[in-house]
């Protein structure tokens, strides 16, 4: 009788031990996709979650912001330039069972993706584009991606590029470039202000002899009033000739 009882605590304390194994504390950010012999549970947690012994596996889902940085990729833009270009996105879980159940590891399905679009993107658009319109491109960026990776229970909410770098060889040539531009700039507008035509110094005679009544001399025939006097014609000068 006494070995029977002592069978039975140790086969109770047993059990007691393996329930309390299998109980788990989700917190408030934290959601638990339950499957039981290989079937679907509903969503679970957060708070305390039971967990039948070999019967039921427990996968956490963290719905918090995920920001994942990624790797620095290659690209060739619209114009021919080579380009190194970093960037980081922001996504999060909003459904932890397709997240769970439509893709092996969304992480780095997410990652992939990103990594894909931006290489395409970015190609698609020129030097000039990538370094001044870099909020176009990055809305573009996190409309494609979210797209692709709805249907795995991911939003995407942030994509931001935080880098472009061109090989030195072609910086040094946009530099010259810069300074062969701003240099004729000045030459260019030297001829513009010189190529004004002279001045008639005509004007001025003729419209100062139409002040003057009637000129003295004589044998000028410039005068708009000349006429004939009796002023020998050693007496006076014209002022117009």
């Amino acid at each position: 009788m006494t070995l029977a009882v002592v069978v039975v605590a140790v086969v109770a304390g047993f059990v007691a031990l393996l329930l309390l194994a299998n109980l788990r504390v989700l917190r408030e950010y934290q959601r638990a996709v339950v499957f039981r012999l290989g079937r679907l549970r509903p969503l679970a947690g957060p708070g305390l979650v039971a967990l039948i012994p070999l019967v039921d596996r427990m996968v956490r889902v963290d719905l918090r912001t995920v920001t994942l940085t990624i790797p620095p990729q290659e690209v060739i833009t619209r114009d021919n330039v080579p380009a190194r270009v970093n960037a980081v996105a922001y996504f999060r879980v909003v459904d932890p069972l397709l997240a769970i159940t439509e893709v092996e590891a969304y992480p780095v399905a997410t990652s992939q993706i990103a990594q894909t679009t931006l290489r395409s993107i970015l190609g698609r658009a020129d030097l000039d584009s990538l370094l001044a319109e870099r909020e176009q491109l990055n809305e573009s960026l996190r409309q494609i991606i979210d797209e692709q990776t709805e249907p795995w229970g991911i939003k995407v909410t942030t994509v931001e590029i935080k880098d472009v770098e061109i090989p030195e060889a072609m910086q040094r040539a946009m530099a010259r470039q810069a300074e062969a531009s701003g240099s004729d700039e000045p030459k260019s507008s030297t001829p513009k202000a010189s190529s004004k035509p002279p001045n008639d110094f005509t004007t001025p005679r003729r419209s100062s002899a139409a002040h003057h009544p009637r000129c003295s001399c004589v044998t000028c025939r410039r005068c708009s009033n000349w006429a004939p006097t009796r002023t020998p014609r050693s007496s006076s000068h014209c002022p117009w000739t």
